[in-house]
């Protein structure tokens, strides 16, 4: 292929490599593969800076995220909500990883440091806005699961490196495992106990639109008989002898 130039004509490259032969086809500069998300640093930062607030609880019966989805057993928050750092997840993270070396697993992360927490310095006179930047933090609610772990494991080896992690963050935590009844608020389906019954009212609910009874109106003139007055006080005097 020829192209013409003030100095002649020229024989382009670009698609004839210096071997003589055709060029490959173009490569794309770029991996198809999803990039590795940072599960605790968001990718972008917040518009406006986050009240310090409460993880939502889940009044209308919602059992989402308190089962095992994706390993065979897992970490379970037990006692309330809290709102955890991101260094801390970070540090639960690594004693995982460090209990199950040379393991073949893989760890599932089920929560994200997304809340900017910012501080203010000591002495610091009220008012002037919320105070700079500090760390990320994730607002996780009562009975969450936080990490899955999934792979050829004993049960007692993922307990172990559980109770580690557990140790290191704040709160109390519970193991799981996989098909274990899901979790109303800190009530655990099973045993009798259904989404249903929690539902029901604990009393007797009126309904709003009930008809209003008529009131009974009683007459005045009853037939009962005229009321009698004691005749106690109507008795003769006594009279009393006193010895000289």
């Amino acid at each position: 292929m020829q192209s013409l130039h003030k100095f002649g004509p020229v024989r382009s490259t670009s698609l004839i490599n210096f071997a003589g032969q055709d060029s490959p086809k173009c490569r794309r500069s770029f991996s198809t593969a999803p990039a590795r998300q940072d599960w605790l640093t968001p990718k972008r930062p917040e518009s406006r800076k986050s009240m310090t607030g409460r993880p939502r609880m889940p009044t209308g019966g919602s059992t989402r995220g308190t089962t095992v989805v994706w390993g065979d057993f897992g970490l379970r928050m037990k006692d309330h909500d809290r709102r955890v750092s991101a260094k801390q997840l970070k540090t639960g993270e690594e004693t995982i990883h460090r209990r199950l070396r040379g393991e073949h697993y893989k760890l599932y992360k089920r929560v994200s440091a997304n809340i900017g927490v910012y501080v203010k310095g000591n002495d610091v006179r009220m008012g002037k806005g919320k105070g700079k930047f500090d760390h990320w933090a994730a607002r996780i609610p009562v009975s969450r699961i936080i990490f899955e772990v999934k792979g050829k494991i004993h049960e007692q080896v993922v307990r172990d490196a559980f109770r580690l992690a557990g140790n290191k963050l704040p709160g109390l935590y519970e193991f799981v495992k996989k098909g274990d009844p899901p979790v109303v608020g800190i009530t655990k389906l099973g045993d009798g106990v259904t989404l249903e019954k929690l539902k029901e009212a604990k009393r007797e609910v009126e309904p709003k639109d009930k008809p209003e009874q008529p009131q009974l109106i009683t007459s005045s003139t009853t037939n009962t008989p005229p009321q009698t007055v004691s005749t106690h006080l109507d008795e003769a005097p006594r009279t009393v002898h006193v010895s000289p």
